[in-house]
């Protein structure tokens, strides 16, 4: 075994330096891509059999950049335009670096995880006051079950802690006891523009696939189709969710108005926020109306990981009450029943990175101007971008970004606004994101979604292309770029 000693330290120092230029010369390319292959060509070039002979860590790193970084994708390339997955935080990358070698496991704080265990606390209290969730003093701070909630490796497993939550506020005990009535834990969900991850995580916990889907307008509730669910269910529903920012045009539900038809109907009811997407509101004054009423919600999701530039993966489950997390703490004399061992407290997870100080980092090194700077930037390239989809002939916008992401449409040829072919619409544009990832020259995201403002027809389903404007270095000209690259394949696919 190669291992770190005294005598191998410079060696190793050598090796991790050749690592992180790499590493950094990667992220900083504008390509999204250095290579492509097929799936059967990475198959065959990637899966062999375990050799017998043994390799050198320098060995094993000229193989990795010789056969696999060539065809990883860059997400902090200015022509991947789809996510906001950078990972490309100074701060952040730094802190992240430094977390692995530091190698402290939060399961435990006293010889775990002594100072890491803090930072976290740290963090949690900063997004909490962030969304508007109030904190003790600090001084008042003398357990885990004061820091108001935890951290998970992405926003599935934030809401899924968050419907063991509501599960055992509906049911108490039952994570000793078991199910033994599934149709008392119905969740209510919008329709059409909901996460997979929360009605995923109702089956995940043996609540089985209870939905209610409750139609929408603008990508929001019908709030008066949401009080019929609400009263329909009382007594048989174990939460609520509503998006602040969904996974797809990242609107802002409106919270407070959610929250007060729920509690007017049914004010026992589990309420869930997933803001993923919807902390970005949290970040400047421009935005943080959106936010209203937030803190009248049970739970909360952020993932740092879409909003901050955080390297993966980085999410956390906030809660109004801290207390709540005990319905669904654990034992085990392996976790040592201390104040701060967050082991006690992090359902599906026992090992426990300390993946928070990437987002400690970022949120350090920027404080509140710069984060409000960071996302007012993100919104005036988000809305040049969007009129610019408006200037263009052959393409429809869907959406008023409340954030930062722009749906649109590439139209067919002879399209009639008055006699709209969704079906040829979709094929188009199913036709033109095909073609964006297999040459991989540029990305776009592509899902589909109800038509809420009825651009096209109201309720048909829509299979758009989808706009994000996190990363900075995303440029004027590599909005029109990538527009004029869309429509140039919408020709070919139409030939």
């Amino acid at each position: 075994m190669h291992a770190l000693t005294p005598d191998t330290l410079e060696q190793t120092a050598r090796l991790l330096h050749d690592v992180v230029t790499t590493g950094l010369a990667h992220k900083s390319a504008d390509t999204v891509y250095a290579a492509r292959a097929t799936t059967g060509q990475l198959r065959d070039l990637l899966l062999t059999d375990l050799p017998d002979a043994q390799s050198s860590p320098e060995q094993i790193w000229r193989e990795l950049t010789d056969t696999v970084l060539p065809y990883c994708v860059n997400m902090n390339s200015p022509r991947f335009l789809g996510f906001g997955d950078t990972g490309a935080d100074t701060a952040s990358l730094a802190a992240g670096l430094f977390a692995v070698l530091a190698q402290q496991n939060l399961i435990n704080q006293s010889f775990c995880s002594p100072s890491g265990t803090f930072t976290e606390i740290a963090v949690l209290r900063w997004l909490r006051d962030l969304i508007g969730y109030t904190n003790p003093p600090a001084d008042q701070v003398t357990s885990v079950w004061d820091a108001g909630g935890i951290t998970t490796y992405g926003g599935t497993g934030s809401n899924a802690a968050a419907m063991m939550l509501a599960r055992e506020h509906a049911a108490p005990g039952t994570l000793a006891r078991g199910i033994t009535d599934p149709g008392r834990f119905a969740l209510i969900v919008p329709k059409g523009i909901g996460h997979y991850s929360v009605k995923s995580a109702a089956t995940w916990i043996g609540c089985g696939a209870h939905i209610t889907e409750v139609d929408t307008h603008d990508f929001r509730y019908d709030l008066p189709a949401l009080a019929r669910a609400v009263k329909t269910g009382r007594g048989r529903t174990m939460a609520v969710v509503a998006y602040a920012g969904d996974s797809r045009t990242q609107t802002v539900d409106h919270l407070r108005a959610v929250a007060e038809t729920v509690r007017a109907h049914d004010p026992d009811v589990w309420l869930h926020t997933d803001a993923c997407w919807g902390l970005m509101c949290a970040l400047t004054p421009r935005l943080a109306h959106r936010l209203d009423g937030i803190d009248l919600f049970d739970s909360v999701t952020v993932d740092p990981h879409k909003v901050l530039n955080v390297p993966y993966g980085a999410s956390a489950l906030l809660l109004r009450d801290p207390a709540a997390l005990r319905l669904i703490s654990s034992y085990s004399d392996l976790i040592m029943q201390e104040d701060f061992a967050f082991g006690q407290v992090t359902p599906f997870i026992g090992t426990k990175e300390w993946t928070s100080l990437r987002t400690w980092a970022a949120l350090r090194a920027l404080g509140r101007q710069g984060l409000a700077q960071v996302m007012d930037e993100r919104l005036e390239r988000a809305r040049y971008f969007a009129d610019l989809v408006d200037t263009r002939p052959g393409l429809l916008r869907l959406n008023e970004p409340d954030m930062c992401a722009v749906a649109f449409l590439v139209l067919p040829d002879g399209h009639d606004p008055q006699a709209p072919d969704v079906e040829r619409i979709n094929h188009l544009n199913r036709a033109v994101h095909a073609r964006i990832l297999a040459e991989g020259t540029w990305h776009l995201h592509h899902f589909t979604i109800p038509d809420d403002t009825g651009r096209v027809r109201r309720g048909a389903l829509l299979a758009p292309l989808r706009f994000v404007s996190i990363n900075p270095r995303i440029t004027e000209a590599h909005m029109a770029g990538v527009l004029d690259y869309v429509t140039a394949l919408a020709r070919q696919a139409q030939q």
